[in-house]
């Protein structure tokens, strides 16, 4: 028995080795001077928070040298795949963008985050236990991409590029430009970040029918795509007295195209597809100001507008096989307010009321067949609190729902429901860097658009049929989670999601027909194990003893970060399998003070993703990337390589039908990215908080 302690002391230990570093220099996010007293903030490259981890993507090349698709790709303890969906840790991810829901799932989101350049993003917050402040439709997880910079009082510019290549059939490019502009006066601030995104991609896909020991190729496409997206992101601020008014706007236009062959059974086929959208989002917000800043008042109005276009046609054709097109309103009102509790340290208590319409048309051929529309009007209260070394949350949201609606055939089953959600976090602090917290909390996840939208807006041929299903009912989540937190990197975790009517992707055969489809599954428990580690190479080099002493930032360090998760899906009647995931990040400090680092994911196969069974793995990618400073840190160069061994495809068999699905994208590319600061006279101005428009607790946690 007196190896037990023994062997968590050890522990414990190696985890102060994050705190170790191998190199003197920090690198510097912030400084602001307070009568010739400097306070430095130093950026972490994850930061383990009581609801939430955060992944800086601004200053870790490994990271921002692709898509913003590609990036989340690589986060430990992240399933992002086209045919399973997006999941972190055992939970079904909502996508939220500086603090607002995007609104768009499946083929629109993946398209939308793969036309962003990740060197637009600062960071990535996994928010695993949403209180009770965020709408209680985020279901599972939040993922939210901040895209916040901090305003100067002078006029300063940023110019991002990344550019890379694929070669497998033939040369492929992937191009994309970006610039930040900011400043402030006297009067009001202002910022302005403009990009484009080009992408060349190739995609091979297979569907066979394995049966009686013969083998049928049902569907073998070959598709080359080019992706072009512009988008625009501008903001303005005024400060009225104390009091401060913002006002957003941003616009995304994308312009994807594929030519498609495909052969099968009894068909060939020769198509070119148009998929345009436009999406636009628009909010003010005004921003009461108190003689105590922990005392806030906020009122939010947002509009949203996202339109898309999908045309399918055959090679010689004069009339297209499909004609989809769709609009998507939004309007959402709200209200926040919190007030400081003098009995309690560093307590609050917040509520606030939210009011929504979402008004949803799709159409095929220029014929309406679904008019969606969806109200929802919610109020919430939540209380935070701290004594001596316990932190706690309690917290309710109330939320009411009207959804109706209808196809050109029937009418939509309504859902008229009051709902209330409780939340609860309570956290015990060992020391100022190791804690021990327990969550739980009740959501709710309504049908997304995209999958409620009965035409189909992707490649199909004789032998595939896509399409939506508009009588998709609401997913109602109970969620439950233990943690211990060590030094923000190391961590272990195990939680439960537990859901009922939770909506699935299904693949399912009629005939020779393969039908690409959404359902309602009727119960659903995703069981998570997670551990993250980092290690310090010193340890090897100079021993316990002297690692021990080091007191430095590891970020500027040599070090192995391991990441082990295990995820079961446990459905009723239902043989199913968990899998394992591991995700091995290497970062080395070289001469010239040259950063290398290295990204391996993979996931081990023959377990079941809801109803799906990976043959390969979800995930198998050796990544590498260097990067280096150049003009005073102005100038950052960086030279990357993905899945340089070529390796990473995907394969699933559908249950209870005997079909091979397996698709290779051109996943091993090289290229380089430069971000470059143009420098400025003014080296003493102070930074102002960030204008584009963000939720309030965005980097505060439930209970640190």
């Amino acid at each position: 028995m007196k190896k037990i302690p023994f062997i968590a002391l050890v522990f414990l230990g190696s985890i102060t080795f994050a705190t170790a570093q191998t190199t003197p220099e920090k690198p510097v996010e912030k400084t602001t001077e307070l009568n010739e007293v400097a306070i430095i903030k130093t950026k972490k490259a994850i930061e383990q928070k009581a609801d939430r981890t955060i992944f800086n993507f601004a200053d870790q090349p490994s990271l921002n040298t692709g898509s913003v698709l590609e990036g989340i790709k690589k986060l430990p303890g992240l399933i992002a795949s086209d045919i399973a969906g997006m999941m972190y840790q055992g939970k079904q991810l909502d996508v939220f963008m500086d603090g607002r829901p995007l609104n768009i799932s499946s083929n629109e989101l993946n398209s939308f985050l793969e036309g962003m350049p990740a060197n637009a993003i600062e960071k990535i917050e996994i928010i695993t236990q949403p209180g009770a402040e965020f709408p209680a439709t985020s279901g599972g997880a939040i993922l939210n991409i901040i895209t916040n910079r901090n305003a100067k009082n002078y006029l300063s510019a940023t110019y991002t590029n990344s550019s890379s290549f694929t070669d497998y059939d033939g040369l492929r490019w992937k191009l994309s430009n970006s610039v930040l502009l900011n400043a402030k006066n006297k009067y009001f601030g202002w910022q302005l970040n403009l990009g484009q995104n080009y992408r060349e991609s190739a995609i091979w896909n297979t569907l066979e029918k394995q049966l009686n020991d013969e083998n049928t190729v049902l569907s073998q496409t070959n598709a080359d795509r080019v992706g072009r997206n512009n988008y625009i992101k501008s903001a303005l601020t005024f400060d009225i007295g104390k009091d401060r008014l913002l006002l957003n706007y941003d616009i995304t236009q994308n312009n994807n195209d594929s030519y498609t062959t495909g052969t099968g059974l009894g068909f060939t086929t020769n198509d070119a597809s148009v998929n345009t959208g436009l999406r636009q989002d628009a909010v003010v917000t005004y921003q009461k100001k108190f003689e105590n800043p922990a005392q806030k008042l906020e009122f939010k109005f947002n509009y949203n507008n996202n339109t898309n276009d999908f045309e399918l046609t055959g090679k010689g054709n004069a009339v297209a096989t499909l004609e989809n097109s769709s609009d998507q309103n939004l309007y959402n009102v709200k209200a926040d307010y919190s007030q400081p509790l003098k009995f309690s340290d560093e307590g609050k208590l917040s509520f606030g009321a939210l009011y929504e319409e979402l008004l949803f048309e799709a159409a095929s051929k220029g014929v309406t067949n679904l008019d969606y529309k969806r109200r929802t009007a919610a109020s919430y209260v939540e209380l935070q609190s701290k004594f001596d070394k316990i932190n706690f949350i309690l917290g309710g949201r109330a939320e009411d729902y009207n959804i109706t609606g209808n196809t050109d055939v029937a009418e939509l089953t309504a859902f008229k429901q009051f709902r209330f959600f409780p939340n609860a976090s309570a956290q015990y602090n060992f020391n100022r860097m190791i804690n021990f917290n327990v969550n739980y909390n009740k959501k709710i996840t309504l049908p997304s658009t995209s999958a409620l939208n009965p035409n189909n807006t992707n490649y199909q041929n004789p032998n595939i049929d896509y399409s939506g299903n508009p009588n998709l009912q609401p997913t109602i989540y109970n969620n439950y989670e233990a943690k211990i937190s060590a030094f923000d990197y190391a961590f272990i975790s195990y939680n439960i999601s537990s859901a009922k009517n939770q909506v699935i992707n299904r693949v399912s055969l009629q005939d020779d027909l393969v039908i690409n489809t959404n359902e309602n599954l009727p119960e659903i428990k995703i069981h998570n194990f997670s551990a993250g580690l980092p290690i310090p190479y010193m340890l090897f080099t100079k021993g316990l003893a002297e690692t021990m002493k080091m007191n430095v930032n590891p970020d500027t360090m040599n070090f192995l970060y391991v990441y082990a998760g295990y995820q079961y899906h446990d459905i009723p009647n239902v043989d199913t399998k968990g899998f394992w995931m591991f995700n091995f990040m290497s970062q080395l400090v070289l001469p010239k003070k040259i950063k290398f680092v290295a990204n391996y994911n993979y996931i081990i196969p023959k377990g079941n993703y809801f109803y799906f069974i990976a043959v390969k793995p979800f995930r198998n990618s050796l990544d590498f990337s260097f990067s280096k400073k150049f003009l005073k840190d102005q100038l950052t160069l960086s030279i990357y390589a993905d899945d340089i061994l070529n390796i990473n495809e995907n394969a699933f068999n559908s249950y209870q039908t005997p079909l091979l699905i397996s698709n290779k994208t051109d996943t091993r590319k090289f290229g380089f990215s430069l971000n470059y600061k143009i420098p400025t006279k003014n080296k003493l101005a102070k930074e102002t908080p960030s204008l584009l428009n963000n939720e309030k607790k965005e980097e505060g946690g439930l209970v640190n």
